[in-house]
């Protein structure tokens, strides 16, 4: 699977859906980091609508290249912040691992843009 493919955004956006159901939920593990990460309260309801919007701007991406790109470039700002967030509760580094793979994953995707159906 490249990282361009259909296949590829399909895969990202079911990842994101999921995690935005994980998120309104929220479950333990999750709202631990948003409590460690020091994520505001107020703040947090708006994560889930952000990444199911995410969700389905990846999935309809492969259809509309510049909402792909405009999708991965709100993505990798989202992961800059969240990179950001760890460094500045000074979090230990693994754990900072997860956001910035997906920081470097979306910044190569909205570089590349999708594949041309």
């Amino acid at each position: 699977m490249r990282l361009t493919s259909p296949k590829a955004y399909a895969v990202l956006a079911a990842f994101q859906a999921g995690d935005a159901v994980a998120c309104a939920i929220p479950l333990p593990p999750i709202a631990n980091v948003l409590d460690d990460l020091e994520v505001p309260v107020g703040i947090r309801p708006v994560l889930p609508m952000v990444k199911a919007a995410s969700a389905i701007g990846l999935l309809l991406g492969t259809r509309f290249p510049a909402l792909a790109r405009l999708t991965t470039a709100m993505l990798t700002l989202y992961f800059v912040l969240a990179v950001g967030a760890h460094i500045r509760v000074r979090d230990r580094v693994v754990n900072a691992i997860p956001a910035a793979s997906l920081l470097a994953l979306f910044a190569v995707m909205t570089v590349k843009g999708p594949e041309h159906s």
